[in-house]
């Protein structure tokens, strides 16, 4: 326990976004002997690609070995951009300008596909263009930053405002930031919410969702596939893993190219709003600029602060990493240093050996997984991609044609994420002093 107790006497190990979403009951249901389309996975992607396969007029069965939403889908920041690992500069020195636009406009497909998706079905779940704001310590990071931005709105047309001294400090209430850049259309959304919208949208197109149903197996069998659980066998003519950082051993050629970690997030106690106004006034998304980021935003549906950060670490308990990241946020929003915790959690994400989402089929069976950190869009996008694919449309993304290439086994040991993500702190430190 830290010196200062700084836990809200709600204080709960649970995600904040289950105080205004509640997990639903887990109801066991009868599994059918066969289906057209069988999902492993009850988050984001998999309930994406089970609505529009069941709208298609195909029999969709969902699986899932645990509590529905229980995963990293009801877990996330709720941030809704388009940016993964590898700027647009940095695509465009290795792999040329063409192959850098598709990259983006990929993203932009899986940006559009989440507001796509919430007004077609009216899912209520504070999507909304709040904009983001990336902020970064030095100097020399200022130009980088600047730089990339710069080439986007040439390229892509994507606009962006550099922020400065006083136009910086009305935004964010923080001395560490020297400058940021503000892109306005990009967009917030409570995952929760939006997570139960897609269930009840799922179950109204006729899907049929069995939680507590662990997958143990998928095999091939005279041109069907054969999904084992602990309940029975399912025989399916297209299966779908949906299951990203929660894979596990269950399909070997996906364990092989997934590294798993945590993510961690905290959420304050209730705060004055003339507080919040001070020190968020515009209620966006923040991000720092480093390969570790560091994230802050505003609830949607109270007033409160979450906050994130120390990704990958190890530690002893979730009590433990409350009073780490409490004192992380206190650095960035010295203001908030009497304030307590209400809610500590953490979520199970993946990346790849690329730092890219990948997906695509494998002996018969489709895949996608490894968000590196945009989960939301891209979870919403793969979903609605492999649906397609599943129904004899061809795929258009670039994340389908780039070569899954295996991790090394000895890089996917749980105990070496801390040591990578130890290298980027040390790599973003040296960032940080650059003028």
């Amino acid at each position: 326990m830290a010196a200062v107790d700084i836990f809200a006497s709600d204080f709960l190990e649970t995600p904040y976004w289950w105080r205004g979403a509640p997990r639903p009951p887990a109801e066991l249901i009868d599994l059918p002997k066969s289906a057209d389309a069988v999902i492993v996975g009850c988050g984001i992607t998999g309930l994406n690609a089970a609505i529009d396969l069941a709208r298609a007029g195909r029999s969709v069965l969902v699986l899932d070995k645990g509590d529905l939403g229980a995963g990293a889908s009801s877990r996330n920041a709720g941030y809704v951009g388009r940016t993964l690992k590898h700027s647009f500069l940095e695509l465009m020195a290795s792999h040329g300008l063409a192959h850098a636009k598709r990259v983006y406009e990929d993203l932009q497909a899986a940006f559009d596909s989440v507001f796509a998706r919430v007004e077609a079905d009216r899912i209520a779940c504070h999507l909304v263009r709040c904009g983001r704001l990336v902020v970064v310590h030095s100097a020399g990071q200022a130009r980088a930053l600047e730089a990339e931005w710069q080439a986007r709105a040439a390229h892509l047309g994507k606009p962006f405002e550099m922020l400065r001294g006083d136009r910086l400090r009305a935004e964010i209430a923080s001395p560490l930031y020297q400058a940021a850049a503000l892109i306005p259309d990009l967009a917030s959304i409570h995952p929760g919410l939006y997570h139960l919208g897609l269930i009840d949208v799922a179950r109204k197109a006729g899907v049929a969702i069995a939680p507590l149903t662990e997958v143990t197996r998928v095999s091939g069998e005279g041109g069907r596939l054969n999904v084992m659980t602990a309940r029975g066998i399912v025989a399916a003519r297209n299966v779908f893993l949906a299951t990203n950082g929660y894979t596990g051993g269950l399909w070997p050629y996906l364990k092989r190219r997934i590294i798993p970690f945590d993510a961690f997030m905290i959420a304050t106690e209730l705060l004055e709003p003339a507080r919040l106004e001070k020190l968020l006034p515009n209620s966006r998304t923040y991000i720092d600029d480093n390969l570790n980021v560091t994230f802050v935003r505003r609830a949607p549906d109270s007033p409160r602060i979450l906050f994130g950060g120390r990704t990958g670490s190890r530690f002893p308990g979730l009590g433990v990493t409350a009073e780490k990241l409490h004192g992380d946020l206190v650095r960035v929003l010295p203001d908030l240093a009497g304030v307590r915790v209400s809610n500590v959690w953490t979520g199970r994400c993946s990346g790849t050996r690329d730092l890219n989402p990948h997906l695509g089929v494998h002996d018969g069976v489709h895949f996608a997984g490894g968000y590196c950190f945009a989960g939301v869009p891209m979870g919403t996008y793969f979903g609605r991609t492999v649906a397609a694919m599943m129904l004899g449309q061809p795929s258009r993304s670039v994340f389908a044609e780039l070569a899954f290439k295996p991790v090394p086994a000895v890089a996917r040991n749980a105990l070496l994420v801390p040591l990578m993500m130890a290298h980027f702190d040390r790599k973003d430190r040296a960032a940080m002093r650059t003028e």
